[in-house]
This record gives structure tokens, sequence and C-alpha cells, in this order.
């Protein structure tokens, strides 16, 4: 049922969009009209189903926000890490056998979205990052089929827009803030790079690495897969980790969570355990609308080998 329901769904989003007037409109509300008939004992039994578990945090006992120059701060907090990271030891391999997983139920995926704990997610945003998946599979990208992370950035850094989706049991176990570069925006996102120094988020798909300790604590490596996108993720030392200034009380008091140097920061309390849930083969999706990256099906990303590295 997986190829079916996957091209209801994108019918769905393409017929939303398509005005009336169109000469597509028809046959899509046709075949529309079909599945939705096809698809309704199943998705009755799905919507029976407990809810999904999903793990928040509540960004309590973050560090003291310092009342002056926090933006500095912050990029004290970024320097020390920078100082230390080369010679940063790899904790964990790059793969785990956990990367042979069985394939990914698109139809459970959907599901989650609709999900009410899986507030703020579009679906647009789920096809596009499925999409960007399969074409990495497709051009010999190997990577675990049961995790996807993908993080909305077109999305105010004061909510919640990075999602962890368990594609096989279709819950999502993690809904989390998530903070963008300095280079790249105040509250919202508007710039994006792959170019050195330049304190911006890189957008586009990634595959998870080894853990270690750097400057900011327990971090994540992570291998950006879109040649002249995000492949200089590693030489840039873009990495997952957590930061003080990603919390609630931060975003009260200026309008905005902190920003890291590039990094996708977490708060403390929460980036060890979505860490260790995604390291070592997962995808992670890093979308912007109008500015996200197209699926490519071309050849895949020439970026050197992961090496221990922080920012």
């Amino acid at each position: 049922m997986g190829p079916t329901f996957w091209r209801l769904f994108l019918v769905m989003l393409k017929t939303s969009s398509t005005p009336v007037g169109d000469p597509t409109a028809l046959n899509n509300r046709r075949f529309l009209g079909k599945g939705l008939r096809f698809l309704a004992i199943p998705l009755a039994c799905v919507a029976m189903t407990p809810g999904a578990n999903v793990a928040e945090t509540s960004g309590a006992a973050s560090a003291p926000v310092q009342a002056a120059a926090p933006a500095a701060m912050e990029g004290i907090s970024e320097m020390a890490d920078m100082a230390e990271a080369v010679a940063a030891p790899v904790l964990d391999a790059v793969a785990t056998p956990a990367a042979q997983a069985a394939p990914a139920s698109l139809n459970l995926a959907v599901t989650a979205v609709f999900n009410e704990r899986a507030q703020g997610m579009s679906p647009k945003v789920l096809a596009a990052a499925l999409d960007a998946v399969s074409c990495a599979q497709n051009r010999g990208v190997s990577g675990r089929n049961d995790l996807l992370t993908i993080i909305d950035y077109s999305l105010p850094s004061t909510e919640k827009r990075l999602w962890v989706l368990d594609l096989q049991k279709g819950e999502v176990l993690f809904h989390e803030l998530v903070a963008h570069g300095a280079g790249t925006g105040e509250k919202y996102a508007t710039r994006f790079s792959n170019v050195m120094d330049s304190r911006q988020t890189s957008l586009g798909l990634f595959l998870t690495g080894g853990t270690y300790e750097g400057g900011n604590g327990y971090s994540m490596k992570l291998r950006g897969l879109d040649r002249g996108i995000n492949d200089r993720a590693e030489e840039r030392h873009i990495v997952m980790h957590g930061a003080w200034y990603v919390n609630p009380e931060h975003a009260r008091r200026q309008g905005r969570i902190g920003r890291s140097w590039g990094c996708p920061a977490l708060s403390q309390e929460i980036a060890p355990t979505v860490i260790d849930t995604i390291k070592g083969g997962s995808f992670v999706y890093s979308y912007h609308g109008q500015a996200s990256v197209a699926s490519s099906c071309g050849s895949p990303s020439t970026a050197a080998p992961m090496v221990a590295a922080a920012h």
C-alpha cells in the first residue's frame, strides 16, 4: 500500500494548491476520491491506535543568561569549542548495525505528521525530506531507514522546529527548539551558506556520524550530502550539540533563542538524548521553503570522510 498511499498524499498536496479552473484539477480530484475510498478502512484502523509518545524538554535548569552582551557570550561558547575541536576524540563509530533496518513505512510517517503531537509540521516539509532521502539512497548513500530528523528553518527560532520521526512506528520521538547560525538571521533564518567562516546554517540532507566531547560538551558530527550546498559541513565543523542559549527563557528575554556558528544546537538538557537516538548513520533534513535544496538524484557528494571536529 506504500506507493499508492504516497501518490495519494502528493496528489492531496497538489490538489489543495491547484486552481479550480486548471485542467489537471478534475483528474486530481477524481484520483483523490478513489484513493480516499481505498484508504478509508486502513486509515480508520490507524486512527484507533494509541497516540505517539513525544519526549520534550522543558528548557528549565539551563545556564544563566547574562544580562550584558548575550550575543558575545554565545560567540565565546563557540570559540571555546573551536579551540579544542580538531583533536577531539571520536567516541562512537560512524555507522551502526541499525543502519540496516527495514524500509520506512511512508504511510505511518504521514500519519505521525497529522497526529496532534506533531504540531507545526507541514506535510510538504515531510514530502521534501522523504524525497531527499529517497534520492540519496538511489545514488548509493547508505543510511538508516528507521529514523528521520527534520528541521524546518522557515519557522521562527522561538518555535519548536526540529522533529525526530520513527518511520517504522509512525511516532514523533522528539519535537524541540533548535538554533540557527548567527549569520543566518535573528528570530527568523533568512540566509544560508556552505562557506567557511560565514557562521551561517546550511540546508539540505545530512548523515549523522559518531560522537565526541568538545568545547560544547557531548556533540555529534554531521556529513553534508549535497555538493555545493552543505558538503563542507565537516570542514566548517558543523555538528549537533547542546547550548545554554537554546531555551524558552532566553527566547522570552531576547525575542529569539541564541544563535550558533552554523550548528543545529539544541537545549543542553535534551541534546544528549537526541544525539544518542539519531547518531550513527541516520538522515537529517534541513528545510526552508523557497530557499530549500531541490532534491537531486545525480552524483553523490564528494565530501571527505568524517573527521573528529567541533565548532
